[in-house]
């Protein structure tokens, strides 16, 4: 059973930088597309980024597309997410997801807990 665990999230201010850490255990890693998923209070999850299986294809939301960074480490079973130049707007509760095609939203079925991130202005 695949389980994915969140950390790396907190209180930072509008302007910093944090990076976001998913492990992954109960499966092969390199077999899935993994993602970073967000909901803030009141809104509907969306999705931030996606990554293929062999790290070389992601798909970013218009939002973050320059200030945030996803990669992972098939050796370590982990996926990262480097957020610069946070924004009040990016406040939300992070996911982490797995699924099976990168580019696709909808085939993520596999979900972390997830991270506070918090961005005070």
């Amino acid at each position: 059973q695949v389980q994915l665990v969140e950390s790396g999230g907190g209180l930072v201010q509008a302007g910093g930088s944090l990076r976001l850490s998913c492990a992954f255990s109960g499966h092969t890693f390199s077999t899935y597309a993994m993602g970073w998923f967000r909901q803030a209070p009141g809104k509907k999850r969306e999705s931030v980024v996606r990554i293929n299986q062999s790290g070389d294809s992601a798909f970013y939301a218009d939002s973050v597309r320059g200030r945030f960074t996803i990669s992972r480490d098939n050796a370590k079973n982990t996926v990262y997410l480097r957020m610069n130049s946070l924004k009040s707007e990016d406040t939300a509760v992070y996911y982490c997801a797995a699924g099976t095609t990168g580019w696709d939203p909808n085939t993520y079925n596999i979900w972390g807990q997830g991270t506070q991130v918090t961005v005070s202005s």
